[in-house]
Parts: structure tokens; C-alpha cells; sequence
């Protein structure tokens, strides 16, 4: 039974909806990622899904037990609450009533009497009177500290306090919007492994590609108005989105080749008014119609680097550096050396000091103690991912073009308003105030103001933060054919391996070593820790369906699960072949050629059947930790 479903949902806000009567269903135990452009409509879908925006048009079902907690993108206020406090409000209407309820007991009339049972079956329901408990189970969980104040956590630790205050309430469906925001890649890596083992449903949107690849089961895509279901990875997504975009731009171009040909043929006068072809003449009005309702793709950022003249060849040297903040050791006899063309990532935890080290390579911050010594020819481009650039009161064009019409890029003159349609800021948009933008377009406007300023180093500082993965992945492209320096501190894993070269990473107790390669080659490089005992350990691979455990013999299972044991192997075998008829079928070059019902009905099997395979393999797992026992 599904816990939410959605039927013929249309959603408009413009003349373009943003749902257009879509359909979309929501069962136990899943894993969907929500993907799609910015603007394209996600945050909408998942008010939807919540219940707190009505439609325009069609039916959206909730089973009536259902329980839906929601991870907001904001991050909470770093004020004076305790994190109990922040906690316990995920059960404000269970704080709410425990309280009413205290206020009638010293009351002896009927009518209280009344009210004190009825609000105690509604607490007994709500399993209200082991709040507490509830609570401090979420805080042991998640590494909490009670009586620690918002307001002297870090943006990391603030988010883990938002994310108790959602499963406090034991949801059955968990709604997050963008929850790598803020937080550091060890702190990630704990969410991902909180997520696998959480057992409700899960709606997520994330820019973070590793996330998406190893937590979703399933990805769903919000494109014009449409939704598609894609079973599987985040690798396989692609390569199925870009077949379904091949044969929709075939459709689309022999579409046109019809329609150009009827025009000239209409044309030609009265051979097209005669009786017999009336029907031709209808029918062309018919594609005239279709054609001007298609809703064409919203297009991506287009935009370039301003590269300046070419730096020194030494951008900067560090010799021996120290350096303390607030009795805190960030730096240790730290020496590196930076050359023009190097691409080099900062990895390490929120607080750990990759901002102050930034500072000193710019020369903008003396160390405690060692050398620095900075080339020639520096321009350098700050991207800051506080975006305290940006004046929130004056319009977009304002805060890129300093009063300027036209910009400079690479020699040649680009108007503002051309300029910023590169970023996707349409001219109205471009005249809006910044205050009014969402966070990912406020990113865009800072890598056009960065953009627009030539540079041969480039430091940015979260960059990727609200930006729609097609962005990302633009941003990829443009950073690997800069010819200048980039110094990039990013807590997204998959973009510091497709762009870094080297990366200094701050591993604890101003322990700073540089290695070759992005965040997985320094997994491999690091050295070997001991096992975590802390929350924050990192997230296991998902598992391959061919990763089989060894058979043992026999133990203390019972004569049935002995049996189970023994005729899971063939079950197994037989289920995986099913599994490799439906890829190898989804996989023919022309299946996405087929009826959309039918590609829709296989696809649905693929990940029906997936998940059979896994039931079964975590099936043989734990009977085989049974027999060890």
C-alpha cells in the first residue's frame, strides 16, 4: 500500500505549469531522489507531497497513519536553545497537549475529567508520555549534547540538530531539501550512513552526486511540467536520460520536416481549399496546435571565464607556517608550494582552518611563525560562499555591471543583459532585486560577477551550493580548461575528483598533509585509522548482487531456516537471471522507442525486481550471522 500518491496533479504559478498533470507514487521503504533544473518545480512537489500546498487540479492521497517530517533547507538560528529544546520540538503537538493536559489536572469538574481523557488517549496514541526518552534516544544517536546552545554549534552540528528534530517524530516518510548544505564531508558521510539504515521512506533533493548514487533506489526527474521514474543508480539515470533526450529530438525534428512540408504544400493555393482536401487542411491546423504547445527544455548556464594575463610561475610558497586561533592549532610547521596551472582542493572539517590557510597563501593573514612568499602577477577572483559580495537591496544587473552596460570576456564586449542570459537570468530577472532570489540563483549571480572580472587565480569557497547538477557539472567543464590557479575548498566528493589535481587535507590536531589526486585518491593514500567509535562514521558501498557470502555448513539453525538457507542459493540464481533479462532489455537500443506505458511497466519490473534480489541477498546475510551464533 503506497503511503502517498499523487493523480493527474497540475500546479501552475505562470502560464507554464510546473506540474502538469502528473502522476507519482510513494511506497515504503524507498529511496527516491527528486532531480531536475532549478526553478523546475522539486520544492513544490515536495510541498505537495507534505500536504501544505493544494492543487490546481487532479487527487493527492495520504494514508491516514501516515507520519511526514520534513528537513527544512535553512539552516536553524544559532540563538540560545538548547539542543534538547530544538530537538523536542519535532514533538511540539505532543508538547502541547502533555501541557494541557497538566493544566487540567488539579481540576475536579466533569468537563475536565472529560478532556483529561480524551487528551490522554490522543498522548497514548502518540506514545507522549515517553517523550523524553524519545528525545535522548535521537541525541545518543546522533552524537548530541543536550544542553549545548545553538549558538556555539557550527553549521554542521546545527543541521544534525535539525535532522533529530525530524526523526524524533518516528516518520514514516522524511523529506530533505538539499541536506548536504553546510556541512563537511565527514558529517555527510554520517548523514548518508544515518539515511541507509533509517527504515522509512525518503524523498530527497540533492546537488551532491555521490549522495544521490548511493542512497537512492530509485531517481525521479521534474522536467516541463513531467515527472519520469528512473530504477537504479544515478549512472544509470544519465545514460537512460540522455536515450530519452536523443529520440525526443528525433521526434522533434521529424515532427517539424511534416509540418514545414504541409506549410509549403498550403501554400500553394487553391489545391489545398478543394473539398477532397479538407481533411489535410484540418489536420495541419491539428500540428500547428501540437506544435505550439510543446514546452521546450529549459536551456543550461552558457558562460566562460575573464582569464587574465598569465600569473608567475610561482603563485605562492609556504615554509614551516604556524599557526593558532583561539588556543586552537591549525598549522604546524606547514610548507607546500604553489605553481601557476595547479588545481588544488582544501578538504577538512568545518572549523579545521581551511579558511585561515586560504588567507595566508593570498598573503591576506600573517602566520604565527614560518615564510610565505607570493609570485607576480596575481588576479586574483574570489568566490565567497557567504555571498557577502552581493548587495541583497540593488537588482542583479546592478550587482555584476558596477554601472557598466557591457562586460569584457576574453576581448570581446558582451551587453549585461546577453552577459546574464548566460547565467540564466531572463531581463526581467535581471532587474529584480537580489534579496528576492533563491539560493541557487544567487549562486549563479556570483559566478557572473566572478566571471566578469579577469583573473588568473581563482578561489572558490562552496561553489556548488544550490546549484542544479547540470550547473555542476558546466562549472566542471569550465574550471578544467582554466588555464590559471584554482584553490577550491569544496565538501562535495565527486566535484573535487573531477577537478582538483592536488589536495591539502586537515586530518585533525593540525595534522596538514598534501596528496595527488581528489578525495578518493586520498582515501586510498591516507593513512590506515582505526575503526570510528564516534556517529560520524563513513558510509558503507552499497552492496553488488554479486557479492555473495560463503556458504558454511550447518550450525544451530532450525530444521526450516536450515531449509530456507539451503534453497536460497537456487532462488537467488534464478531471481539474478530475471534481473539480467530486464537490463539487458532496458539496454536495446530502441526500447526507449517504445510506447511510454510499456517502457514505463518494464522499467517498473526492473526495480521491483532489484529490490527482490537485495531482499534476498540481506535474506542469506542474516541467516549465515544466525548459523555463526
Amino acid at each position: 500500500m503506497p503511503l502517498v500518491k499523487l493523480e493527474g496533479v497540475s500546479v501552475s504559478f505562470s502560464a507554464a505549469p510546473l506540474l502538469d498533470q502528473v502522476d507519482f507514487q510513494i511506497d515504503p521503504g524507498e529511496r527516491i531522489a527528486l532531480v531536475g533544473l532549478n526553478g523546475a518545480g522539486k520544492s513544490t512537489l515536495m510541498k505537495v507531497v507534505s500536504g501544505q500546498l493544494h492543487v490546481d487540479q487532479g487527487n493527492v492521497w495520504q494514508d491516514p497513519a501516515i507520519r511526514v517530517a520534513q528537513l527544512p533547507q535553512m539552516l536553524p538560528a544559532a540563538d540560545e536553545r538548547r539542543v534538547y529544546d530544538v530537538v523536542a520540538e519535532g514533538l511540539s503537538e505532543v508538547l502541547e497537549l502533555r501541557q494541557a493536559f497538566e493544566a487540567l489536572a488539579e481540576k475536579t469538574d466533569t468537563a475536565s475529567l472529560r478532556k483529561m481523557e480524551s487528551l490522554q488517549h490522543r498522548l497514548e496514541a502518540l506514545d507522549g508520555w515517553h517523550l523524553e526518552q524519545r528525545v535522548n534516544t535521537v541525541l545518543e544517536r546522533l552524537g548530541l549534547n543536550a544542553q549545548t546552545r545553538m549558538s556555539e554549534l557550527s553549521g554542521g552540528w546545527r543541521r544534525r540538530a535539525a535532522l533529530g528534530a525530524a526523526l524524533v517524530q518516528r516518520p514514516d516518510l522524511l523529506l530533505l531539501d538539499e541536506p548536504t548544505n553546510h556541512l563537511d564531508i565527514e558529517t555527510i558521510e554520517w548523514l548518508e550512513q544515518v539515511m541507509l539504515d533509517y527504515r522509512g521512506a525518503i524523498l530527497f533533493v540533492s546537488h551532491d552526486r555521490d549522495l544521490v548514487e548511493h542512497l537512492a533506489t530509485r531517481i525521479v526527474e521534474l522536467d516541463r511540467g513531467q515527472l519520469t521514474s528512473f530504477p537504479g543508480s544515478y549512472n544509470q539515470y544519465l545514460e537512460q536520460k540522455q536515450k530519452l533526450l536523443e529520440d525526443e529530438e528525433r521526434q522533434n525534428a521529424e515532427f517539424d520536416r511534416k509540418l514545414a512540408q504541409e506549410e509549403k504544400w498550403i501554400r500553394q493555393g487553391i489545391k489545398a481549399r478543394r473539398t477532397r482536401n479538407e481533411g489535410r487542411v484540418r489536420a495541419l491546423k491539428q500540428m500547428r496546435q501540437e506544435r505550439s504547445q510543446r514546452r521546450e527544455r529549459q536551456g543550461s548556464a552558457n558562460f566562460n571565464l575573464e582569464e587574465a594575463q598569465r600569473s608567475g610561475k610561482l603563485v605562492a610558497e609556504l615554509k614551516n607556517v604556524s599557526m593558532t586561533y583561539a588556543d586552537k592549532p591549525l598549522l604546524q610547521n606547514f610548507s607546500m608550494t604553489i605553481q601557476r596551472g595547479d588545481r588544488i582542493g582544501l578538504i577538512g572539517a568545518n572549523g579545521s582552518g581551511k579558511s585561515t590557510l586560504l588567507r595566508i597563501i593570498l598573503g591576506q593573514l600573517e602566520p604565527d611563525a614560518g615564510e610565505v612568499r607570493l609570485g607576480t602577477k596575481l588576479d586574483v577572483a574570489y568566490f565567497d560562499q557567504l555571498r557577502g559580495q552581493l548587495d541583497p537591496e540593488k537588482s542583479v544587473i546592478d550587482n555584476v555591471s558596477g554601472g557598466r552596460e557591457s562586460v569584457d570576456i576574453n576581448g570581446r564586449q558582451r551587453h549585461i543583459i546577453s552577459y546574464l542570459q548566460d547565467f540564466l537570468f531572463s531581463p526581467e530577472r535581471a532587474r529584480t532585486p537580489v534579496k528576492a532570489l533563491s539560493g541557487g540563483e544567487c549562486n549563479r549571480l556570483l559566478l557572473a560577477r566572478l566571471f566578469s572580472q579577469p583573473a588568473n587565480v581563482l578561489v572558490l569557497d562552496e561553489p556548488t551550493n544550490d546549484l542544479d547538477i547540470e550547473t555542476l557539472e558546466l562549472l566542471e567543464e569550465i574550471l578544467l580548461s582554466f588555464e590559471g590557479t584554482i584553490l577550491l575548498v569544496s565538501h562535495d566528493r565527486r566535484f573535487l575528483d573531477n577537478v582538483v589535481t592536488s589536495s591539502v587535507v586537515f586530518e585533525g590536531d593540525a595534522n596538514v598533509r598534501e596528496y595527488v589526486g581528489g578525495y578518493n585518491d586520498w582515501l586510498r593514500q591516507r593513512p590506515r585509522q582505526e575503526p570510528a567509535t564516534e556517529p560520524e562514521k563513513a558510509a558503507p558501498k552499497p552492496k553488488q548482487s554479486n557479492d555473495k557470502p560463503a556458504r558454511k555448513k550447518s550450525g544451530k539453525l532450525s530444521y526450516k531456516l536450515q531449509r530456507e538457507l539451503d534453497n536460497l542459493p537456487a532462488e537467488l540464481e534464478q531471481q539474478e537471471a530475471e534481473l539480467e533479462r530486464l537490463q539487458a532489455e532496458t539496454s536495446a537500443p530502441d526500447f526507449y522507442s517504445r510506447d511510454h506505458e510499456d517502457v514505463a511497466k518494464v522499467l517498473e519490473a526492473l526495480h521491483q525486481q532489484e529490490q527482490r534480489v537485495e531482499a534476498l541477498m540481506e535474506r542469506w546475510v542474516e541467516l549465515e550471522a544466525m548459523q555463526e551464533e
